[in-house]
C-alpha cells in the first residue's frame, strides 16, 4: 500500500490494549513447532583439488560429511538462456482468502455482520450506538471498533449494553480481514445476533478491504455534500447500503437531497438509501426494521 497514507507502516496494532498476536481467536490457527530441528549450517566440501564452503539447510540434526570426486571451476559462463516467468497474483489475495474464512464462520452461527464505513465525523459511532438502543437486547449485539489510537468510541458503545472489542491500528487507515479475525477472540460470537464493524474513518482504503462481512454500509452524512459519491466511487459503488445521516442538519447545510440521491444512484444504482438523523431518532425505525428483516432472513436459512 501507499506509505503517505500510512498502509506502508503497519502496526503496533493492538485489540483491547494487547498486542493483536496476542489474542487467541477461533478464526486464526496459529503455526505449531515440528518435530524437527530446522537449521542453517555451513559444511566443508571438497571439490577435487579444492575444498570451499556451502550453506545447507536442514529439518534434522546430523553430521555432515560431503565429497564431491570431481573437479570443476567456479568461473561459470551462461550455458541455458535466462526465462524471466511472470507470476502474478493480487496484493489482496491473503486477505481475501481470510475474509471467507470469517464469513463462513459467520454464516454458520447465521451472524449477521455489518462493515460501517465513512469519512471521520459523519455520524459512525453515533449511528451504531443508536441502533444498538432502539433495537434492545444490546447483549446480543457486538461492535468491533476501530481507530488509528484511542478507545474513546469504544468506551461510548459499552455504555450502551453491547459488546465492544477496541482495534487501535496504529498507523494503518483500514481494517484488515486478519484484524476482524483476531478481534472475534475477545466476542463470544456464539451468543450473539448481530455485529456492527465501525471501520478507521476514510473514504478510500477501507473500501479495498473484504472483512468477511455481510452487508457493507457506507454514510453520507449532510455536511460533506451531495458530490461524495462520486468523488469516491469505489466505496459507495461497493455498498449495499447508503445512509445519508444527519438529515435534521440538511437546510442548514444547504444539502441538496435530489442531486445526492442522484449521485449516488449514478454510482450505485442497486445500494438501499436511508435518510436518519441518529440524534433526532428521525428514520431510525425504517433502518432498524431493515436490519431486523436481514436478521429474521438469516436466522430461517439456518434453521429452514
Amino acid at each position: 500500500m501507499c506509505e503517505e497514507c500510512g498502509c506502508g507502516l503497519p502496526g503496533p496494532t493492538r485489540i483491547d490494549g494487547k498486542p493483536a498476536a496476542d489474542v487467541v481467536s477461533p478464526l486464526i490457527v496459529e503455526p505449531k513447532p515440528s518435530g524437527n530441528l530446522h537449521h542453517e549450517h555451513v559444511h566443508e566440501h571438497t571439490h577435487g583439488d579444492h575444498t570451499h564452503e556451502h550453506p545447507h539447510v536442514h529439518d534434522h540434526d546430523h553430521p555432515h560429511t560431503h565429497t564431491h570426486e570431481h573437479p570443476h571451476g567456479h568461473d561459470h559462463e551462461d550455458e541455458t538462456p535466462r526465462q524471466t516467468i511472470q507470476l502474478h497474483q493480487s496484493v489482496f489475495a491473503a486477505n481475501d482468502r481470510l475474509a471467507e474464512r470469517n464469513r463462513g464462520f459467520f454464516s454458520a452461527l447465521g451472524l449477521l455482520v455489518l462493515n460501517v464505513l465513512s469519512s471521520p465525523g459523519s455520524g459512525k459511532t453515533t449511528l451504531v450506538q443508536k441502533t444498538i438502543e432502539k433495537l434492545g437486547q444490546p447483549d446480543r449485539i457486538g461492535v468491533i471498533v476501530g481507530d488509528l489510537e484511542t478507545d474513546n468510541d469504544a468506551r461510548r458503545l459499552r455504555a450502551s449494553g453491547a459488546n465492544v472489542v477496541q482495534i487501535t491500528t496504529g498507523t494503518l487507515c483500514h481494517l484488515d480481514a486478519e484484524m476482524i479475525a483476531r478481534a472475534m477472540g475477545n466476542l463470544n460470537a456464539r451468543e450473539l445476533d448481530m455485529l456492527f464493524i465501525e471501520n478507521v474513518g476514510n473514504l478510500v482504503c477501507p473500501s479495498s478491504f473484504d472483512l468477511g462481512e455481510g452487508v457493507r454500509i457506507a454514510i453520507l452524512s449532510v455536511t460533506e455534500g451531495e458530490d461524495k459519491p462520486l468523488k469516491y466511487p469505489p466505496l459507495f459503488h461497493s455498498a449495499d447500503v447508503v445512509i445519508i445521516s444527519k438529515s435534521d442538519l440538511a437546510v442548514a447545510a444547504e444539502f441538496d437531497r435530489e442531486t445526492a440521491l442522484l449521485n449516488i444512484t449514478r454510482v450505485n444504482p442497486r445500494a438501499r438509501v436511508f435518510e436518519v438523523s441518529a440524534k433526532k431518532d428521525q428514520g431510525m425505525d425504517a433502518w432498524c426494521d431493515y436490519l431486523k428483516e436481514l436478521r429474521a432472513a438469516l436466522g430461517a436459512a439456518l434453521h429452514p
